[in-house]
């Protein structure tokens, strides 16, 4: 148990991120004798399973992002800190912002996240974005809606085939949801919107490396997933090894395949938390913890969700999922709260799996419960209900589900609205037709 700190007769807690770890580990000690100092460089929390709707024009950000100082207004013990957490000094228990300003501590939380992994292939990044924040949504959605508007005024049949080619690089959660939302925006939301071009004739292409998509689910649910896709004119192309993307579009498997847009879903990098505290962490930056989520050698450091190598009790790797995350929140703050009044510590974290969750377009989805499995309509109301109730934790969480499913089935009226810079999508001036 650490020593705690003399001039502050109340333990000090700073947890660093406000995404579903850390928030979960901060509501989870609002009765805990502690002053809570929760930082962030956003100042909101945001419910990443839906990013990609936002990315597809099918919600507005404010649908899936809420303020922070909101959330906790009403929990005495805790305060909220805007920052960007630049480094940690273990010796003198700080947490350094940007600003160089110091938080000091007695239990410190690292729930940082992750970002996107291009496999030493940093220089994709500008042309193939990946999708963990609102800016990277609003800036996908973006890149599709002026593609789309390019397209309109081209020419050249193979330009404008190309503008109108969509290729999703990774066969995941993420590189699935996203494909069959494009399919829908395409063939369904802007069918009707243009003169010049048909939106319907776009190609939208899902690249995996591996065998199948949707790895982590069993084979049928793979196999039902894949011809899910195909039925929303998804061309699903397993065994697929990229080793090029740029404006043209990318390469896979030595051959070139001309896009108007890349979209990276193939993987993810933990944040520099590991480093901040000097941890050792695994190829993917994700710091190694002891059984009950603490650094070794540092009990006071907690390091939890995609930030660290996390495994349950029986020494299974913890998936990168939002429930995950929750529950190391409450267990590390069960933990604190245990050590502060001077009871042991609980037993080692038990991560308890409810399910792998995955949605195709908008009437379909699939459900791996262990012993049972869903798909079609009903998994998708499963779906639903699991996300809206389950993951939020949210007062009033009916009104929001309410809100959310009219912007959803509706494609959102302000959802589809372009903002920002259009020189992502790149079009020859030769081939664009005058005004009229």
């Amino acid at each position: 148990m650490p020593e705690l700190t003399t001039e502050n007769t109340r333990p000090r807690v700073v947890i660093v991120g406000a995404g579903f770890a850390g928030l979960s580990a901060a509501i989870a000690l609002r009765k805990a004798p502690v002053d809570i100092t929760l930082i962030d460089r956003r100042n909101f929390h945001l419910f990443q399973p839906l990013l990609y709707q936002v990315a597809t024009a099918g919600l507005t950000p404010s649908d899936i992002a809420w303020p922070v100082r909101s959330i906790l207004r009403a929990q005495r013990n805790a305060r909220v800190v805007l920052g960007t957490v630049t480094g940690v000094n273990t010796d003198a228990r700080e947490v350094t912002l940007h600003d160089d300003s110091c938080h000091r501590y007695d239990w410190l939380v690292l729930a940082t996240g992750a970002s996107h992994n291009y496999f030493g292939n940093e220089a994709w990044a500008p042309v193939a974005p990946g999708l963990k924040r609102v800016d990277d949504a609003t800036d996908i959605r973006r890149r599709i809606l002026v593609a789309f508007e390019h397209a309109e005024l081209c020419d050249d049949p193979f330009e404008r085939a190309r503008l109108m080619t969509f290729v999703i690089v990774g066969g995941g959660p993420t590189g699935v949801e996203l494909s069959g939302a494009i399919a829908e925006l395409a063939k369904v939301a802007l069918a009707r919107d243009f003169r010049r071009i048909d939106p319907r004739q776009a190609r939208i292409i899902l690249l995996e490396g591996g065998p199948r998509v949707l790895a982590a689910f069993p084979e049928s649910l793979s196999a039902y997933a894949q011809r899910a896709l195909e039925k929303l004119g998804v061309e699903v192309n397993t065994s697929a090894r990229v080793t090029r993307c740029d404006n043209e579009g990318v390469i896979v498997n030595d051959e070139r395949l001309p896009a108007g847009n890349v979209i990276w879903a193939a993987g993810v990098a933990a944040s520099q938390a590991a480093q901040w505290v000097g941890a050792a962490s695994d190829r993917v930056g994700r710091a190694q913890v002891e059984a009950d989520l603490s650094m070794p050698g540092k009990p006071e450091i907690f390091i939890i969700g995609d930030t660290a190598a996390m495994t349950s009790a029986d020494g299974s790797p913890v998936p990168g999922i939002a429930p995950a995350a929750k529950q190391a929140g409450r267990y590390v703050a069960q933990a604190i709260a245990a050590a502060v009044q001077g009871k042991p510590r609980p037993a080692a974290f038990r991560y308890r799996h409810y399910g792998n969750l995955a949605t195709i377009g908008r009437h379909e989805a699939v459900i791996d419960f262990g012993r049972f499995t869903l798909s079609g309509w009903l998994a998708w109301w499963v779906w639903g209900i699991a996300h809206v109730y389950f993951l939020i934790g949210m007062r009033h969480r009916f009104l929001v589900a309410a809100q959310w499913m009219f912007s959803y089935l509706t494609f959102g009226r302000g959802a589809r609205l372009i903002a920002g810079t259009e020189g992502d999508v790149r079009i020859r001036p030769k081939d664009v037709a005058p005004p009229g």
